[in-house]
């Protein structure tokens, strides 16, 4: 890689690591390209991205933001799921991982926190921030649906009446 790639490289990734909350470190040795393409559509479905990273760019990267960064995640052949949704990298990673050994999850950064393998795995299991959105969408319309059955009731039962009476005559 030329000195002016990595540079740009290293800029690529400063701006990742700026505009994510959400990075999660892996081993992606073995994976097929097929397989590394099936991962990231279904990241890109959940609204995040995968990338293949070197590792001393990513450490040179990390340090330049001043950010919290753990080196030694990035060992071996890594690559990044990162988003700006805290959840959805490490939902998409956990769950590709459930069927292929080959990708190992090390470790990530979320929100400023250094979190490991079980930390992923927990921060998986929450309901990503588009559900959470949509469950008190949910919540704060209820109550007001309710409202307007209520009050559209009584004006139907006279329309019913009305219409009862008219049939009659």
């Amino acid at each position: 890689m030329l000195r002016s790639e990595k540079k740009s490289f290293v800029e690529e990734l400063e701006g990742i690591y700026k505009t994510s909350n959400s990075v999660i470190v892996t081993h992606y040795h073995g994976l097929t390209v097929a397989e590394v393409t099936k991962l990231r559509k279904s990241l890109r479905e959940k609204g995040a991205s995968f990338k293949v990273v070197k590792n001393t760019l990513s450490n040179i990267a990390a340090l330049n933001m001043g950010g919290v960064h753990d080196p030694k995640m990035y060992a071996g052949p890594t690559a990044i799921a990162y988003s700006e949704d805290p959840v959805a990298a490490a939902k998409g990673v956990v769950e590709f991982a459930k069927t292929n050994d080959n990708l190992k999850i090390i470790g990530g950064v979320v929100n400023e926190m250094i979190l490991d393998v079980s930390a992923v795995q927990q921060l998986a299991k929450l309901p990503s921030l588009d559900e959470l959105r949509s469950t008190l969408v949910g919540l704060l319309q209820a109550p007001a649906t309710k409202l307007a059955r209520v009050l559209q009731a009584p004006a139907g039962s006279l329309a019913r009446v009305v219409g009862a009476y008219a049939d009659k005559n």
